[in-house]
């Protein structure tokens, strides 16, 4: 089974007139006021999930700062799971700065959320303040055995929409207040991974954090497959494309020049991520 941890999807409206949401949320117009910035809804996914070979994809949608538009989108996102409930997998997503992103949290769940993300701060780092916020979030996540996605990126580079202020000591730190939650880093982690390699104090804090691999073919070189899968082992990373990004056909091409074990690239794009999902 070929299943895909990290998807966006979109509600009509915002899909038919992005410009209507622009005003009072910053971070949306960053990613989607260039009009080369796609947008998908469900009929979107599924046709591309058909034509791929993707089995099942992890939906979910937007951190706006108005919580009606992320009430809006999370009941957009469990609609559409419910309709299409053996291809689509429902995360809740919201703003973490916002008023009480642990309630959006604990209703979302509730109504049949498989999980949490793609939680992003888009303005700021995952700095100290942002992981007191995450606590109450994260406490809920670790009492309903929920995977929680969170949105990191490598700090240095080229310049995109999106990326973030974060650092790889920030990212740490969440490992480190967070040990018991079960965590997805959205983009490879923004390289975090290189630390398995240190002798001490460091291997434990990958126990129960995966990778996902979510723009990869548009941030890094193909040799990250091999690497990653040498530096923290195959079973820690879940195929993501960013969908509607990038096709998931892109990666498939992709993980079948790396000469990985067959075995390897099947865990990789689905069996890691069946095991995540089902723990629950």
């Amino acid at each position: 089974m070929r299943i895909d941890i990290h998807t966006h999807l979109f509600f009509d409206a915002a899909r038919q007139n992005r410009e209507r949401f622009f005003p009072g949320e910053p971070a949306f117009e960053l990613l989607y006021r260039p009009r080369k910035s796609p947008m998908a809804g469900v009929d979107d996914i599924l046709a591309a999930m058909d034509e791929d070979g993707v089995d099942k994809s992890v939906v979910f949608g937007f951190p706006w700062t108005n919580p009606d538009l992320s009430a809006r989108h999370n009941d957009y996102i469990l609609e559409a799971a419910a309709r299409h409930p053996d291809r689509l997998v429902p995360f809740a997503c919201f703003d973490v700065e916002g008023p009480d992103p642990a309630e959006e949290a604990r209703r979302r769940l509730d109504a049949g959320a498989a999980g949490l993300g793609e939680l992003a701060l888009y303005r700021s780092g995952v700095d100290d303040s942002a992981l007191a916020r995450l606590e109450p979030v994260m406490a809920l996540a670790r009492e309903r055995n929920a995977p929680v996605l969170i949105h990191t990126n490598e700090p240095v580079g080229h310049v995109y929409p999106g990326k973030t202020p974060i650092t790889p000591g920030q990212i740490w730190g969440l490992l480190e207040r967070f040990p018991q939650n079960r965590l997805i880093l959205a983009h490879w982690g923004g390289g975090v991974f290189f630390y398995h390699l240190m002798k001490r104090g460091a291997k434990e804090r990958f126990n129960n954090v995966w990778l996902d691999t979510a723009a990869s073919p548009f941030l890094y070189d193909s040799r990250i497959w091999d690497i990653a899968c040498r530096t923290i082992g195959a079973d820690k990373v879940l195929l993501g494309t960013d969908y509607p990004l990038l096709r998931a056909k892109r990666y498939f091409k992709e993980l079948g020049e790396t000469g990985l074990d067959p075995a390897d690239i099947a865990r990789i794009t689905g069996g890691n991520a069946a095991a995540l999902l089902s723990a629950r």
